[in-house]
């Protein structure tokens, strides 16, 4: 189990005695790493509610080493989402190697050191840039971080080995003219698609079916909200109604967190 707060450790405990279960458990830290992406998908600073901050890091330790049904196996990080770049990891491996020597001294080791997810991918050129810099990433890690001979390194790399690999399909419901601008209205929403909406993140946008030259539009969803916009003052060919749109890159945090909102239909998924 990553435990993230001293309450979680005291439920953990109740129900391993219960069970007769002796639980293992990791604790997960914040080592108060700036991941330099938005705020929403920032985790690993000391205000932020996930893990226990590094002054609170010796009281969850002693907790559980005075609890008889918890064991501490791990240590587990994730300062965030969507980072490029290679010094945060950096700065990360520092820490983590700072807060194993201190715990060393005090004569604590854990078999396991899990340093999250995190990095990115390239959303503005999915056709140039479709696999995110592994070989950087690792390397970091591998010149960075001092592991202990028995210790277990673990990463959770989910959106950087997905996201490029789904697209969200849409048809153009109305292309409106309005005062100063064009709006491309899709059946696509952000019941379908909401990291626009939720991060003001970017996704690529492609008409599959239309050789027009390029025009500048809004690129918005039918919902009655006015977050429901996936794109503002874009460039695509020209289009029209009926022409097929592709968001790219939609592979990860795309059909896991679509909602059923307005009473709508959830995406169907193709493979």
């Amino acid at each position: 189990f990553n435990v993230e707060s001293l309450p979680e450790l005291e439920v953990i405990n109740t129900l391993a005695a219960k069970h007769n279960k002796k639980a293992p458990v990791a604790i997960r830290v914040n080592p108060d790493v700036d991941a330099h992406t938005h705020s929403y998908i920032t985790t690993g600073l000391k205000e932020n509610k996930f893990g226990f901050n590094l002054s609170q890091i010796d009281e969850a330790i002693a907790f559980i080493q005075q609890s008889e049904n918890l064991q501490l196996i791990g240590l587990h990080f994730h300062i965030g989402s969507q980072i490029t770049d290679m010094t945060v990891f950096q700065h990360l491996c520092i820490s983590i190697n700072e807060i194993q020597e201190s715990l060393a001294q005090k004569g604590v080791t854990v078999e396991h050191i899990n340093v999250g997810g995190g990095l990115g991918i390239n959303y503005e050129h999915p056709n140039h840039f479709p696999i995110p810099d592994f070989e950087n990433y690792f390397n970091v890690f591998s010149e960075h971080l001092n592991l202990q001979p028995h210790q277990t390194l673990h990463f959770e790399l989910g959106r950087a080995i997905v996201a490029h690999c789904g697209s969200l399909i849409s048809k153009v419901l109305y292309v409106k003219q309005g005062a100063t601008k064009k709006f491309v209205i899709l059946d696509a929403g952000f019941t379908d698609l909401i990291r626009p909406a939720l991060y003001q993140a970017y996704h690529r946008i492609e008409n599959l079916t239309s050789d027009l030259p390029e025009e500048e539009y809004d690129v918005v969803g039918p919902i009655c909200e006015s977050s429901d916009t996936f794109a503002k003052n874009y460039s695509l060919n020209g289009t029209r109604r009926g022409d097929l749109v592709a968001l790219r890159s939609a592979g990860a945090y795309g059909e896991i967190m679509a909602s059923q909102y307005n009473l709508r239909s959830l995406p169907k998924a193709y493979t």
